[in-house]
């Protein structure tokens, strides 16, 4: 048994969370990455990954009397939670389920736009500061049925929006206008905006990062969402290393 699969089981006991939980393995990085021309497609998984992010859709989204509005939310900043809540959505839209809306509500450090080669114009915060219909700021991206609402246009007051009245008003037009949405938030450790996100979706899921994610920072974290009444739908580990060579989990 890997070091970090055992780390997995320790997330579940020490921090009393679902069983739904999902280790997942950090993908790869491309040839086309690698020379700087691959960018923007968060679905080009590896297998293993592929089949990682499946699980996690099918124990948080698939089932009977399943969340709708899902936060993501890394315990430190670098857990890789941006890429996941994106592969998470992906997958989920390829399920044909309806409606899926990506939500880039980290308003600190916004990386969604990036990672699907669009821009981050006309999005969440100008939707908090606008009137038209939340539909017309989301973008549609390269898959038929799924949206990105970009973190848009940023200032210093920026984040306080994320706890305020027009927020929870966006939140039920989001929940009108799709079937799913699924939500990426700064890290909790550092910041709020996870807690106030949470409290006014179906439940979040945190991201810890292997081999780095502190156990007692971890305890505190699910301390603080408890206390906040945030329904934690389980937790993802991330950047685990491969208990066999790559190579030969390609192969199966």
């Amino acid at each position: 048994m890997s070091k970090n699969f055992e780390l997995m089981q320790q997330a579940e006991i020490k921090l009393d969370l679902p069983a739904k939980t999902v280790p997942t393995a950090n993908p790869p990085v491309s040839s086309g990455e690698r020379n700087g021309h691959a960018k923007g497609i968060p679905l080009d998984l590896d297998h293993i990954s592929r089949e990682e992010s499946m699980k996690l859709v099918q124990n948080v989204f698939l089932h009977k009397e399943a969340p709708r509005v899902v936060v993501f939310a890394g315990i430190d900043s670098g857990s890789g939670c941006s890429k996941i809540c994106a592969h998470a959505a992906e997958v989920l839209a390829t399920q044909n389920v309806g409606a899926v809306c990506l939500v880039d509500a980290n308003l600190r450090s916004p990386m969604l736009p990036e990672l699907f080669g669009v821009n981050n114009h006309y999005g969440l915060t100008d939707a908090l500061r606008k009137s038209e219909s939340i539909r017309e700021f989301a973008k549609p991206v390269h898959l038929e049925n799924l949206w990105l609402l970009s973190s848009g246009s940023l200032a210093a007051d920026s984040p306080s929006f994320l706890n305020s009245d027009l927020m929870k008003k966006r939140m039920s037009e989001l929940r009108k206008e799709f079937d799913y949405v699924l939500i990426d938030s700064p890290p909790l450790n550092t910041y709020a905006d996870g807690i106030a996100l949470g409290q006014l979706a179906d439940g979040l899921v945190l991201v810890l990062e292997a081999n780095s994610t502190r156990r007692e920072v971890a305890l505190r974290v699910a301390e603080h969402l408890r206390a906040a009444q945030v329904r934690m739908l389980g937790a993802v580990l991330n950047k685990c290393s491969f208990p066999i060579p790559e190579t030969l989990y390609n192969l199966l």
